[in-house]
């Protein structure tokens, strides 16, 4: 009789060893990035820095050209790009073609089920640049910094205009914010079809932006912060396609246009006593406005339970307002705290539930 015996594992559960992957991971990515560092240089690494960003207000409105507000995190992808001319030579790395070495730390499963979308992006950029990397160059990318890939925070848009940085500075071309900006929208048509811009703009220009699509180029003005404005976000650990939910959204205000035109003008009401809060530096007319957008949000069926689960909870920690933030269906949650004192009680609540937690100030 044949007897089964287990195999012994050091691990102690599937959660347990994911964790360890993942700790195993960052650190490996860690030193690559020093490695990258110490080979190419912090000073021109820093010329390549494209900012993360949060939306405070307007996910999937944005798209129907209404204002949204967003803010631009403290964390950045950046990009060491060399690019080669082939000229006859069968060198590996003169024949034509892109090798792309991704060290940004993600969450599981992130960059594999981006992996297609983000081939095509880069594919893109480097046609804008007049790149033809199937008969004339190779290029080779390496991308790194300490923005974390989740979906919400705009990490595909911080990927595409890093890489216009570190193309402007490689071939050299003189380019304006403008043109940066231009060349991040056409990286993000591969991630999102046709996206807002939103997610570019504010990776290009940080800071607190009012943003509007138009039929033309998009409007956006910097605003003045008069009070800061700290903000912990954290991750559901889900990975949504930003492509698929947009297009649940116009399918839905298609088959129903009266119900999405009513969410709408709930929506221009909450943005338009945002500003005002944002200007008076009312830290609590402000939540309490982000909590109305989460509703909105509910109601596009774009929120999900654990993205719900952790604002319940920010707001139980002493929240003073709390809403999911970007795609949606996953990704990312934040909430406003109005002391460094709130903010890291909330963030402590969070890290018992939530994957990633992270704190930022917009100031």
């Amino acid at each position: 009789k044949t007897v089964s015996i287990p195999t012994m594992s050091e691990y102690v559960d599937d959660a347990h060893q994911q964790q360890v992957e993942q700790r195993l991971h960052e650190e490996a990515v860690a030193e690559s990035l020093r490695e990258q560092k110490e080979r190419v240089g912090g000073r021109l690494l820093n010329k390549t820095r494209a900012y993360g960003k949060l939306i405070l207000f307007g996910e999937h409105f944005v798209v129907y050209q209404v204002p949204a507000l967003v803010g631009a995190v403290a964390a950045f992808t950046n990009c060491e790009c060399e690019v080669t001319t082939v000229v006859g030579s069968s060198t590996a790395n003169e024949v034509p073609g892109v090798t792309v070495v991704d060290n940004r730390p993600a969450v599981p499963q992130y960059k594999v089920k981006k992996q297609e979308e983000g081939d095509e992006a880069i594919a893109l950029v480097l046609k804008h640049f007049g790149l033809d990397t199937t008969t004339k160059h190779n290029v080779k990318l390496t991308f790194g910094g300490d923005l974390t890939c989740v979906s919400g925070i705009g990490a595909s848009a911080a990927q595409v205009v890093s890489l216009a940085r570190a193309l402007s500075n490689e071939l050299p071309v003189q380019m304006t914010e403008d043109e940066i900006n231009a060349a991040g929208y056409e990286g993000e048509k591969g991630y999102h079809g046709t996206p807002s811009g939103i997610d570019n703009t504010a990776s290009t220009f940080g800071g607190l932006l009012r943003f509007q699509r138009t039929d033309g180029d998009p409007l956006f003005t910097k605003k003045k912060i008069s009070t800061p404005i700290r903000i912990v976000y954290a991750s559901t650990g889900i990975t949504a396609s930003t492509s698929t939910v947009v297009g649940d959204v116009r399918a839905k205000k298609e088959a129903d246009p009266a119900w999405f035109d009513a969410l709408l003008q709930k929506y221009l009401a909450i943005v338009t006593s945002a500003e005002t809060a944002i200007d008076d530096g009312d830290m609590i007319a402000l939540g309490g406005l982000l909590d109305q957008n989460h509703t909105l949000c509910q109601e596009l069926t774009v929120s999900c339970q654990e993205l719900d689960d952790l604002v319940l909870a920010a707001r139980a920690a002493g929240a003073v307002g709390a809403k999911m933030s970007g795609t949606g269906r996953g990704g990312l949650m934040l909430a406003l705290t109005p002391t460094a004192e709130s903010q890291a009680t909330v963030a402590a609540a969070l890290g018992k539930l939530a994957p990633q937690v992270w704190t930022t100030t917009l100031a």
